[in-house]
C-alpha cells in the first residue's frame, strides 16, 4: 500500500513540475532527462546480469527495454527542437 502511495504521489509531482516548465526550458530538461534514463539503463543491465529467476530477469528485462525507449525517443525529440532554433540559412547552405 505504501508503495502504490508513493508511486501516484511521484506521478503527481512531476506532472505538476512538467506542466509548468516553460517552453524554453523543454531542451535542457530533455538533456537531463536523457542523462537520468541512462544510468537508469545501465543499473538495468547490471540488474539483469545478476538476476536469479525467471520473476527477476524478466522484471529487468522489462527496464532495459522502457529505459532503452526513453532515451532514444529523448534524442529524438531533443534533435527535432533543436532543429527548431536553427536558423534557415545554415538550412539552406547544407542543402538539407
Amino acid at each position: 500500500m505504501n508503495d502504490a502511495f508513493v508511486l501516484l504521489l511521484a506521478a503527481f509531482t512531476g506532472y505538476e513540475i512538467i506542466s509548468r516548465v516553460p517552453a524554453l526550458l523543454h531542451t535542457p530538461l530533455m538533456s537531463g532527462t536523457n542523462f537520468i534514463h541512462g544510468i537508469i539503463l545501465v543499473g538495468s543491465l547490471l540488474v539483469f546480469s545478476t538476476a536469479r529467476g525467471t520473476v527477476a530477469e524478466v522484471l529487468a528485462w522489462i527496464g532495459i527495454v522502457l529505459a532503452s525507449a526513453n532515451v532514444v525517443g529523448g534524442f529524438v525529440t531533443t534533435e527535432r527542437m533543436l532543429a527548431l532554433f536553427r536558423s534557415t540559412r545554415r538550412r539552406d547552405a547544407s542543402g538539407a
